[in-house]
């Protein structure tokens, strides 16, 4: 069955920097599109960063553009999101998803990590 687990969050101060990752398993990683979405505390659910399969384009949110970077290994059925100049408004539990999320097509989703920015 398809699995999605992230890692990687935790406490940072702003200005900071974590990377998330996402071990993928139970489907064939590298055919498919993937995707970052975050949902802060009593906020709906946003779209940060999608990547095409092969890792050939990347798509961003505005909120974070200039600031994370979504990358994948297909080799090690990974996804990754590197979050530099962290903010207080990225506190979030995050979540990886299957799909591309930049089209609203998304059809699984990991558990979720939490990331929280503060001084």
């Amino acid at each position: 069955q398809v699995q999605l687990v992230e890692s990687g969050g935790g406490l940072a101060q702003p200005g900071g920097s974590l990377r998330l990752s996402c071990a993928a398993s139970g489907f064939t990683f590298s055919s498919y599109a993937m995707s970052w979405a975050r949902q802060a505390p009593g906020k709906g659910l946003e779209w940060v960063s999608g990547i095409y399969s092969d890792g050939s384009d990347t798509y961003y949110a505005d909120s974070v553009k200039g600031r994370f970077t979504i990358s994948r290994d297909n080799a090690k059925n990974t996804l990754y999101l590197q979050m530099n100049s962290l903010k207080p408004e990225d506190t979030a539990l995050y979540y990886c998803a299957r799909g591309a999320g930049w089209r609203e097509e998304y059809d699984y989703w990991g558990q979720g990590t939490q990331v929280t920015v503060s001084s």
